[in-house]
């Protein structure tokens, strides 16, 4: 058995039901396998969303909490998590030990790049072409071959940028040239386990909801770009469809996956605004200007009980004494104090006084363990149609504008799937699974060991012969076996 996993990163499962009459690949596989959603990991974002999706791993298990992550307790010390954070071992990690050969191409938390029994190509965090963003690095020339001259392209550049146009254009191209090296590395490796992840449709979301989602706050009726959402949905139909015939679905499993979802965003809480209005956070000085990052700002730590970091929810950290340099609250209110700052938190209402409903969790509950260096509390704002903002001056609590450039999307919490494997009977509608429960049920499927403690979450459904014949019969009336 080979595997397929085709991820898309951000696709957004309501709008796939909406235009599936326009999805033809994708309707096809959904008529072969199991789909639905997704239920993604706290927090859904793409760091570590992906790492967790191949490991059967929780954010707390790999000690990857976000984007940027704390390395000590001073004020200041936060690393970036790149590929050298992610200590578990990844579904080709477990297969190459077998001796399976896998294509790994732009999955987050790949950079730097590591040998594996295979071939890999850096993810978006990849800093440029003159790094070492292959192996091995001979593909840089086959790569080059493939495009005609062309660079290969890890994402678009500045995609939080008022001129929309342009971003759409360098979506397209990026989606384009990736899909270009996929085919032609699936052609050349015929790898026993083969995984590439578009970031277009992340980007296309965050860059441009507004136009598609007559709820938002921005939204333009009309607009020229009203349709560049669904278009690029249907030509990421047509680029899996076309990489879909090389692929012999007899012998291969096919998993489309997002790693979460994508909703409209209202605004932003600007939690170290709101943190320093409440007593608990102390500057020496007025920032100097509205959006200034904390770091830029004179904080008085021995007046701090507590600091944040923003982004699509928010890192709450507390100034404790005896742990952090300047630490003030006395480890024996640690519990007491994290209590009432949950109920604070969740007391926030919107800019128009509604509640929110915002969910503050503990790590320790919300994670099996905790590694590294974890929030003390994570809030996740509105249902995520709030973000967190992190930096200071602000005449209020809220903003209708992101702190860190043009946003109209936030992630959401499910993702999506469809799943066509002989192992995976055909279902008559609709699934929800965990994005924990996708490495383990697909080694299961590759007859790969399982770590035994993800043996629970591998319980996929085998096809008895009849479900078998028929799905051949499909599979031969819809043109997938020549």
């Amino acid at each position: 058995m080979k595997a397929c996993v085709i991820g898309l990163d951000c696709l957004e499962p309501t709008l796939v039901e909406r235009w599936l009459v326009d999805l033809p690949t994708f309707a096809r596989l959904r008529a072969l396998g199991s789909y639905g959603t997704m239920r993604s990991c706290t927090p859904p974002i793409t760091v570590p969303a992906w790492s967790c999706m191949m490991s059967g791993r929780d954010p707390g298990e790999l000690g990857i909490y976000g984007f940027r992550n704390r390395t000590g307790y001073s004020y200041e010390m936060q690393g970036l998590a790149t590929s050298d954070w992610v200590k578990q071992e990844r579904v080709w990690d477990v297969l190459g030990a077998q001796g399976k050969r896998s294509v790994v191409i732009g999955v987050p938390g790949t950079y730097p790049v590591k040998p594996i029994n295979g071939v890999v190509i850096g993810d978006f965090m990849t800093p440029s072409l003159e790094s070492a963003w292959c192996y091995p690095p001979t593909l840089k020339d086959d790569v080059r071959a493939w495009l005609g001259g062309e660079d290969y392209l890890f994402d678009v550049a500045d995609f939080r940028t008022p001129d929309r146009a342009r971003i759409l254009a360098d979506i397209h191209e990026m989606t384009r040239r990736r899909f270009t090296v996929a085919r032609e590395l699936w052609r050349r490796e015929r790898p026993d386990f083969f995984m590439m992840v578009e970031m277009g449709s992340d980007r296309i979301h965050h860059a441009l909801w507004h136009y598609m989602d007559a709820q938002h706050r921005r939204h333009e009726a009309g607009h020229a770009l009203g349709s560049a959402i669904h278009d690029y949905y249907v030509a990421l139909d047509r680029e899996i469809g076309r990489f879909l015939e090389g692929v012999d679905l007899r012998e291969t499993m096919v998993i489309l996956v997002s790693d979460h979802g994508a909703k409209r965003l209202d605004g932003a809480i600007c939690v170290n605004e709101w943190l320093r209005r409440e007593g608990l956070l102390g500057l020496k000085s007025e920032p100097p200007g509205p959006a200034t990052p904390l770091a830029r700002c004179a904080v008085d730590w021995s007046r701090t009980t507590a600091w944040a970091e923003g982004g699509y929810y928010g890192r709450i950290f507390l100034n404790v004494a005896g742990r952090e340099p300047q630490g003030i609250v006395d480890p024996s209110a640690y519990e007491r104090t994290r209590g009432e700052l949950s109920h604070l938190l969740a007391a926030i209402s919107d800019d128009q006084g509604r509640p929110l409903a915002t969910k503050v969790y503990r790590p320790e509950a919300l994670y099996r363990r905790v590694e590294g260096i974890a929030p003390d509390l994570i809030a996740i704002f509105g249902d995520l149609h709030w973000r967190a903002a992190g930096t200071l001056g602000w005449p209020s609590i809220h903003t209708l504008e992101n702190d860190t450039g043009p946003d109209e999307a936030n992630h959401a919490q499910d993702g999506f799937f469809t799943w066509v494997a002989p192992g995976i009977a055909p279902t008559s509608g609709p699934q929800h699974i965990d994005i924990l429960d996708i490495a383990p049920r697909l080694l299961a499927q590759m007859a790969a060991p399982v770590p035994q403690d993800l043996t629970a979450r591998a319980n996929a459904t085998a096809y008895t012969a009849a479900e078998q014949s028929v799905v051949e019969k499909r599979l031969e009336a819809l043109g997938y076996l020549g």
